[in-house]
């Protein structure tokens, strides 16, 4: 059976890829793997102290920050993929959900080795990093072992932008 790769992050786009791909597995009757990578806050890979006089910090607060972190990313593709799973049960369509700790682009492309088709969205949730390392759809383009779609939502979609 074919495989699709969507990477997932909460974003208009991410949801506007997830869409289009729900549409292409069922043409294709493929699988869909949803994937959406997390990393770890800046300020908790900082090494202590920040700065002099920082008081100590408690020494599990890096488990306490990963944990957290790692739960709201299961939250963000769990309610992103809630309501395509319905649809995609009712086409026949197998969802799986994966979330990995790691950089968005690299995840995804490790993901999508083996697969047919890696669909991103044309902008997610990057900010101020996205413009230092370039974009995650950039570089899933590039690098991809497979054909990379990006998708973009419609305008209007992410509150105007578009």
């Amino acid at each position: 059976m074919s495989r699709i790769v969507v990477g997932v992050d909460g974003s208009a786009d991410a949801a506007a890829a997830l869409a289009w791909t729900l549409e292409e597995a069922r043409l294709r009757r493929s699988a869909v793997d949803a994937v959406h990578a997390w990393r770890l806050p800046l300020y908790a890979a900082a090494p202590e102290p920040w700065f002099v006089g920082m008081p100590e910090l408690p020494h599990d607060l890096d488990a306490k920050v990963e944990a957290a972190t790692e739960a709201h990313a299961r939250d963000v593709l769990d309610a992103a993929v809630a309501a395509a799973e319905r649809e995609a049960a009712d086409a026949g369509i197998q969802v799986r959900k994966e979330v990995v700790r790691g950089n968005p682009a690299h995840v995804l492309l490790e993901a999508a080795r083996d697969a047919d088709l890696l669909v991103v969205g044309s902008r997610g949730h990057g900010g101020f990093a996205g413009l230092l390392l370039g974009s995650v759809s950039q570089q899933c383009v590039q690098h991809a072992s497979c054909p990379v779609v990006v998708v973009r939502a419609p305008a209007g979609a992410d509150g105007g932008a578009g």
